[in-house]
């Protein structure tokens, strides 16, 4: 039975985790691993990329196993969208504040769906945006502009 890598659903997640994780790891190797009674900037780092090296790679194995093929097509136009969204929430939270980049980040998001539901989205915006600002600058005290003013 000939492998065929480019259509095996697990083999494929799994190399993107493997990737993700050796960059991850090529990253972090600037800086002091420390020891676990006192961990260096890059020991936590170092460790979920080797977490994320080790689970890629059982991933990849399952893959080769299982041989299940991918189903359907790729979804370009959901990936496009929240490529964007997360672009346009790093340009528009440095200049716009955090509440101006959820609302953009969370209705370009929603254009990437099968569906549109304008409340539903709004509903979501508002509760995530309530939600981030009291984590984030309230729990944590993370020093977020809300606006732009």
């Amino acid at each position: 039975m000939k492998f065929d890598w480019r259509n095996n659903k697990d083999f494929l997640g799994g190399l993107l985790l493997t990737v993700i994780g050796a960059i991850a790891l090529y990253m972090a190797l600037d800086y002091p691993f420390g020891s676990t009674m006192r961990m260096g900037p890059g020991y936590f780092p170092r460790v979920l990329a080797g977490i994320l090296l080790a689970f890629g790679a059982y991933v990849m194995i399952r893959g080769i196993k299982s041989g299940e093929k991918v189903k359907g097509i790729w979804g370009w136009k959901p990936l496009a969208f929240i490529m964007v969204a997360f672009v346009a929430f790093g340009w528009i939270m440095d200049r716009g504040g955090l509440i101006p980049a959820l609302v953009v980040m969370f209705l370009t998001c929603s254009f990437g769906g099968h569906e549109f539901r304008i409340k539903e989205v709004l509903i979501l915006t508002v509760v995530m945006s309530v939600f981030a600002v009291g984590v984030f600058v309230y729990g944590l005290g993370l020093p977020y502009r809300l606006f732009w003013w």
